[in-house]
């Protein structure tokens, strides 16, 4: 074992995300700019051999959780290989998708031991989900998240709540988890990335969400670990269960655990922090990667990758010198 990933908070960062490909199927306007979006060339890309190799890497640094994250992981032609030979790797593997294409890999994902999957699903109206995502595909969504059910699957659905756009939703999203032990819902609050056009108007936060399913039914709050990111609960007589991720009103930063890897190669501390370093380019000259995981986590700021609240008056702009979240990966 190489020595583990800390940073100067005495943090241990044990979760990877990596994203595959900066590309995807749906263009929801929270993730991905409406104008002039570039997307990677392909040669930028880490290669499948290249992300098992860097994968090897973080396990002996201690990582025990892999997610494969996209844009829409499951676009890549060479995702299935990538899905079976990490998951020969001893971690707990998962991915974050729109489960469009999810019906097509049902077996990889078995033979890789994946048990739990986050679906993005913003609506459960069509028409919604058309002006969400720009895309007409909300009956292979809903298809395909029974089907994983179906199959076993534990399915987190991953809602970004938007004042006037789908906060009206709220209690019917928590009405899903009554029934089925192996349904959960997560309500993430709406967040600054270049270009999606974010203000504090938009926000639907922490309290607000609490607030409306109150409302309506009576839960209480389930335990949890310092790493995680959402706050969960589950309403009374419930089988599944509801939980809050409160980026922007609620953070979560002091047990931060997580390490972002990009399409391209490039490793991220916090989600927020512009600062990168690139692995890739120093992995095909043959280099050690090793000190530069360890010097980027030990520059790791203590929240928000250094910036100023949200709520400060130039917290916008500060956050728009990041990458759009579609080019980090969820």
């Amino acid at each position: 074992m190489s020595a583990p990933i800390l940073d100067t908070f005495g943090r241990k960062h044990t979760y990877l995300r990596i994203s595959l490909t900066d590309k995807c199927n749906l263009r929801c306007t929270y993730c991905m700019p409406q104008e002039d979006m570039q997307f990677m060339p392909s040669k930028w890309l880490m290669q499948a051999e290249e992300i098992e190799l860097i994968s090897e890497i973080f396990v002996e640094m201690g990582v025990d959780k892999i997610r494969l994250t996209g844009g829409e992981p499951l676009i890549r032609k060479d995702v299935g290989r990538i899905i079976n030979n990490l998951g020969q790797l001893p971690v707990s593997l998962t991915l974050t998708t729109n489960a469009v294409f999810i019906d097509q890999f049902i077996s990889n994902l078995k033979e890789a031991g994946v048990k739990s999957l986050n679906v993005s699903l913003d609506t459960l109206k069509e028409a919604q989900f058309k002006n969400i995502t720009k895309r007409d595909h909300f009956d292979k969504t809903l298809s395909n998240i029974n089907l994983l059910l179906a199959e076993g699957f534990v399915v987190k659905i991953n809602v970004v709540v938007m004042k006037g756009v789908n906060d009206s939703e709220v209690n019917d999203f928590v009405r899903l988890t009554l029934d089925n032990p192996n349904l959960h819902v997560r309500f993430i609050e709406f967040m600054p990335f270049n270009g999606n056009k974010w203000d504090m108007s938009k926000i639907v936060s922490y309290a607000d969400l609490l607030a409306e399913v109150s409302s309506e039914f009576e839960f209480e709050k389930l335990p949890g670990e310092l790493q995680d990111t959402a706050h969960r609960f589950q309403v009374k007589g419930g089988a599944g269960s509801f939980g809050i991720i409160g980026t922007v009103t609620h953070p979560f930063c002091s047990g931060c655990n997580r390490i972002r890897l990009t399409a391209d190669g490039k490793l991220k501390n916090c989600l927020f922090d512009t600062t990168e370093v690139d692995l890739l380019t120093p992995l095909r000259a043959g280099e050690d990667i090793r000190p530069l995981i360890h010097g980027h986590f030990y520059k790791k700021h203590f929240a928000n990758g250094g910036h100023v609240g949200f709520d400060k008056h130039d917290a916008k702009t500060d956050y728009e010198q990041n990458r759009t979240m579609i080019a980090i990966g969820g």
